[in-house]
């Protein structure tokens, strides 16, 4: 039997190599909640990998060859997907940087990651109503490129994770949620309900420490954001934005409006 991790970064680098979902789940509660009673160090010794484990299925594909949302099973699947990534985002975050930030930035990655083992599990829940689970259908790579690609540089990994895909997530959930009750899922509808106001604690939590960072550099934070933006998300910053949950997040306007306004 393996000897338990006694640090935060070998317990994040544990669950980063765990393929099975429910291994990542289990054990994304279990050190979250070892490292809040102070049972684990906060130390690093080991890199992380560059690419999580990844169970056999889904099948990834390109996100061009990924087939539309037809039902609410594709859409939840989806969703799923998003979450178990999120997973390994937030536990990255914490292997990858934890060293050379302040223990409050572990802290903070911590609870991400604890929250969003939980919400994988409920979307899971949801999909097994369905008669479905997590793998069923194909799913896209593109999200942990956006991980890779800024791998080597704190700074762009919040500016493009939680400052581009996740305050994206909050533009749209409120549409999803409107699709499930429209196709009478309400419980389903319940869930993402939950999830949507507790990812605005996930996009303030990557404002933070962008903050963070700007300030330490002597950045302006406005500008390090788009060259950040431009240099390293492939895809476009476009309305409409749900400014209300964007504020709610601390993610100021000054950051993303100019972005927005320079596609158009």
């Amino acid at each position: 039997m393996t000897a338990p991790p006694l640090t935060i970064g070998d317990a994040a680098i544990e669950i980063l190599n765990s393929a099975p979902p429910e291994d990542k789940i289990r054990l994304s509660h279990s050190y979250a909640k070892d490292w809040q009673d102070g049972k684990l160090s906060h130390a690093f010794l080991i890199s992380p990998p560059n690419r999580p484990a990844r169970p056999a299925a889904p099948e990834l594909l390109m996100p061009r060859y990924m087939p539309k949302r037809r039902n609410v099973i594709a859409l939840l699947h989806a969703i799923a997907h998003i979450e178990f990534n999120a997973i390994d985002l937030a536990w990255d975050m914490v292997a990858r940087f934890g060293g050379d930030m302040p223990r409050e930035f572990t802290d903070d990655w911590t609870q991400v990651a604890d929250d969003e083992a939980r919400h994988f599990q409920m979307i899971t829940d949801r999909l097994q109503s369905y008669g479905a689970t997590y793998g069923d259908l194909p799913a896209h790579d593109g999200l942990w490129q956006s991980a890779m690609d800024t791998a080597h540089d704190l700074l762009a990994r919040l500016a493009v994770v939680p400052l581009v895909l996740e305050a994206r997530g909050l533009d749209v959930t409120p549409a999803m949620i409107t699709r499930l009750e429209k196709a009478n899922d309400l419980k389903s509808a319940d869930v993402l309900s939950t999830i949507y106001e507790e990812e605005i604690s996930h996009v303030h939590a990557g404002q933070k420490w962008f903050n963070y960072l700007c300030q330490k550099q002597n950045l302006d934070s406005a500008k390090a954001y788009k060259k950040l933006v431009q240099q390293y998300f492939k895809g476009q910053i476009k309305p409409p934005f749900n400014k209300a949950a964007r504020t709610r997040a601390g993610f100021e306007e000054k950051l993303y409006l100019p972005l927005a306004q320079e596609k158009d």
